[in-house]
């Protein structure tokens, strides 16, 4: 068990420090408003990551595979990729503001809100969790029973919060520190990566059909 809970760490440690939209809206976040903003989005994804977690590790991989979820799901995530894309590129392109010191700890429904529909609205997440069931019953040894579940979940979510505190600090630190250039790279290189994982997205989608 202390085998599966270690490897189950160590996958959500991978699985949230991969670049992707999550990081690239608490970047995005965090350099307009400090640590609380940047935290709300990480926390936000936990809640989506949950439920595919849930999906995923009960078997309803195939619900991907159902035009009625995977085409609204896929859609609205692209929706929402772009947009955010362009809140970036229009911020990198604005003259950067004089960034007062970030407000004490409070609670940021909209960047909560995003974390939360980012991660949800990404079909791919249940695949991922689908297929970690073949990896739970190879490193538990046995067929996977409710426990070894468990112990998986409590591992991933654990790194997983650990990580929305670690990252969410490093933004803060980089936005103590921000230059010009660095305000308008960094959103330039945030509103990138969420056009290029929309495109990837709309790709998967029409191979699909």
């Amino acid at each position: 068990m202390t085998t599966l809970f270690v490897s189950a760490f160590l996958l959500g440690l991978v699985f949230n420090a991969a670049p992707g939209a999550i990081l690239s809206e608490s970047i995005r976040r965090g350099l307009h408003g400090g640590f609380s903003p940047a935290l709300a989005v990480q926390v936000g994804s936990l809640v989506g990551d949950a439920l595919w977690v849930v999906l995923g590790l009960m078997g309803a991989a195939t619900l991907v595979l159902i035009p009625h979820v995977e085409i609204p799901l896929s859609v609205a995530g692209i929706v929402l990729l772009l947009y955010l894309a362009y809140e970036s590129f229009r911020d990198a392109v604005s003259q950067m503001p004089d960034l007062a010191p970030a407000p004490v700890m409070r609670v940021d429904l909209q960047a909560l809100s995003a974390g939360v529909v980012l991660s949800i609205s990404t079909p791919l997440n249940i695949a991922y969790w689908a297929a970690l069931g073949g990896v739970i019953a190879t490193i538990s040894g046995d067929r996977p029973e409710w426990h070894h579940f468990a112990v998986f979940i409590a591992g991933f979510m654990l790194s997983s919060i650990l990580w929305c505190f670690f990252a969410a600090g490093m933004i803060a630190i980089t936005r103590q520190h921000l230059s010009a250039m660095m305000w308008r790279g960094l959103h330039l290189v945030c509103g990138a990566s969420l056009v290029v994982i929309a495109g990837d997205t709309l790709r998967r989608l029409l191979i699909s059909f």
